[in-house]
């Protein structure tokens, strides 16, 4: 019985031994088959990798503001009676906009003018008897009191019809009008907007650790989706005194001459300050880096024993970006044929056929095409 059970126990270990080694052979025969099959040579397209000016810049993005703008309202009720304005049109300063109707205010200013008038001749007729000891000092000292107080009522309802009129506060653009002739209006009503638009500021914010690099007098860029033909340049006029808590950044303005005021307060605009001065930067487009957790790497076209054109891995270190390029920092030189499409199918070794017809994009400024 014992004899049997080994017997068997032996019999299977065998067919089992067999079954291993029958797989191991038909791999190693397939493995010997693949590696003899010729590797299909793969399309790609290819750049010499070149040295080009690298502008070092902070990148953010900003909203325009006037250098003066403001919601102009009445500081009191009425009727509107007179309308001296077009929407949209330039105006100057303290330019009269909207008269207010204001017949009872001016008529309660000439009636107190009357009475200061009134006064005024009382005091100096009692100053002339003073001097004959007709009337006493205290006649005098209430005279002279009673005059200031009429001019001081003059005064303040000469400011009550001032109010009547309201004034453009500064130079400017006006925007469309909101009220009618002949409606009433309530103080505190926007009658119209006006902006100063020459110069314009742009404010932007920036994180905490580039502050170092930033002062006043720099350079800017602006660019505004609203003008993607235009490039507009001005300067950094003030840092903030504070950096925000919740999001640990600093706001930044920079003044723009706007004399065609094309630029508008509330456009979105993409600035670009610039921290240093240019060198020389080894590029690339960034389509031709294939990013990985263990390493940045690009395919090199290169000549093995055989003379052929092949794809070769190799790990590089990048840089700042700008647009479709990015900067190489180490892992290739210039010169070097790099890859810039077809990298996916590519492995070191597989042969290479490069067709430059057509080339990924390569802008340090691209710009959006509206199809």
């Amino acid at each position: 019985m014992i004899k049997r059970m080994i017997i068997m126990l032996v019999a299977v270990a065998v067919i089992i031994g067999g079954m291993i080694g029958f797989k191991y052979m038909m791999a190693m025969g397939a493995k010997q088959y693949l590696s003899a099959m010729p590797v299909e040579a793969q399309t790609v397209s290819t750049i010499k990798a070149p040295m080009e000016n690298w502008q070092q810049e902070l990148t953010a993005v900003g909203s325009l503001r006037a250098i003066n703008g403001a919601d102009l309202s009445s500081e009191v009720s009425g009727i509107v009676e007179e309308l001296s304005f077009d929407s949209g049109a330039d105006v100057e300063a303290d330019a009269v906009l909207v008269r207010l109707r204001d017949a009872d205010a001016v008529a309660q200013l000439h009636a107190l003018e009357a009475a200061a008038n009134l006064a005024q001749i009382t005091l100096d007729r009692d100053l002339k008897q003073l001097k004959g000891n007709a009337v006493s000092q205290a006649t005098v000292d209430s005279d002279t009191a009673a005059l200031n107080s009429a001019k001081a009522q003059v005064d303040a309802q000469k400011a009550i019809v001032d109010k009547k009129s309201i004034r453009a506060p500064f130079k400017g653009r006006l925007g469309i009008r909101q009220i009618d002739l002949g409606q009433f209006l309530n103080a505190g009503t926007v009658v119209v907007t006006l902006q100063q638009l020459e110069p314009i500021y742009v404010d932007f914010n920036v994180p905490e650790k580039d502050i170092p690099q930033l002062s006043v007098g720099q350079k800017v860029s602006l660019r505004a989706d609203a003008l993607p033909e235009s490039v507009f340049e001005g300067e950094v006029s003030a840092l903030n005194s504070k950096i925000d808590e919740s999001t640990r950044n600093i706001q930044i303005r920079a003044t723009f001459k706007n004399p065609d005021q094309k630029l508008l307060p509330g456009m979105f605009a993409h600035i670009s300050v610039t921290i240093a001065e240019p060198k020389k930067q080894l590029t690339l487009p960034t389509t031709a880096i294939t990013y990985n957790p263990y390493g940045d790497t690009v395919y090199i076209a290169s000549k093995n024993d055989k003379g052929e054109t092949v794809a070769i891995q190799t790990f590089v270190k990048l840089g700042a970006m700008r647009g479709d390029q990015v900067a190489v920092t180490s892992g290739i030189k210039e010169g070097d044929e790099v890859v810039t499409s077809g990298q996916l199918k590519l492995r070191n070794g597989t042969p290479l056929v490069i067709n430059n017809e057509i080339q990924p994009k390569y802008d340090e400024n691209p710009k959006p095409e509206d199809k």
